[in-house]
């Protein structure tokens, strides 16, 4: 196994939100990235080839919410895992790729540091 965190790019367009959440993978012992909505995630997917795993929220302004973010990633990086938090929607498993976990807000953070540990085994 690499000495090289995990990294997990968080995308929340909250900034309040998004602080904590980069801070909860911090302190989880990975590398954080950050984004502001789904057109600032794909720029950052695009220039780096190491990111492990995206935390997102669904309700985002721009082009794409979560869902289609998430769905984009599934198919263009197949192999990077998904987690998805919304506090708006309860979603049906069948509307999120293959592979990903939804999480409601306010999620426990412990059970979102678990599930990217189990998601980055």
């Amino acid at each position: 196994m690499n000495n090289g965190k995990k990294v997990v790019l968080v995308v929340e367009d909250n900034a309040m939100i998004r602080m904590g959440a980069v801070d909860l993978v911090i302190s989880a012992g990975y590398e954080a990235l950050e984004a502001g909505d789904a057109d600032e995630a794909i720029r950052i997917m695009e220039s780096r080839a190491d990111i492990d795993l995206v935390f997102t929220d669904v309700q985002m302004p721009g082009t794409m919410d979560g869902i289609k973010l998430s769905h984009y990633i599934r198919d263009r990086w197949p192999p990077v895992k998904l987690l998805i938090a919304s506090g708006n929607a309860i979603l049906d498993e069948s509307s999120l790729p293959t592979g990903s976990r939804f999480f409601a807000k306010p999620y426990n953070d412990h059970v979102i540091v678990d599930a990217m540990a189990h998601l980055l085994l």
